[in-house]
């Protein structure tokens, strides 16, 4: 972490006018320790959004909606699996879908 800060100070200092976007990347698989590292890595550096990787198993990364709560990061990317292809941008709907395993036609019902 300390390398971390180091490259931190460096880029304020020489590029200060430089637009930064750090985005930490978070194992979905693994529940609270993903909050958990979340806290080190925003205390070390501003962090803007968070990259949540395999959720293409059984893991829903349920974790996301406690991050964003407590940290108010937000989630801007999921991986999906294990090529580049397979980040995509967050979408905070079908997220909560899938983590509730609500089926689209059950949101949609005829009056």
């Amino acid at each position: 972490m300390e390398e971390l800060r180091k490259i931190y100070r460096i880029l304020e200092r020489e590029y200060p006018e430089a637009y930064l976007e750090t985005l930490v990347v978070l194992d979905g698989t693994t529940g609270q320790n993903a909050l958990a590292q979340a806290k080190q890595f925003a205390e070390v550096a501003n962090v803007n959004g968070i990259i949540l990787t395999k959720l293409d198993g059984t893991a829903k990364g349920g974790i996301a909606v406690a991050i964003q709560s407590e940290l108010d990061i937000p989630v801007k990317y999921i991986g999906v699996g294990e090529t580049i292809d397979d980040l995509q941008k967050f979408d905070a709907d079908a997220f909560v879908n899938a983590l509730f395993d609500i089926d689209e036609k059950d949101l949609h019902t005829e009056e």
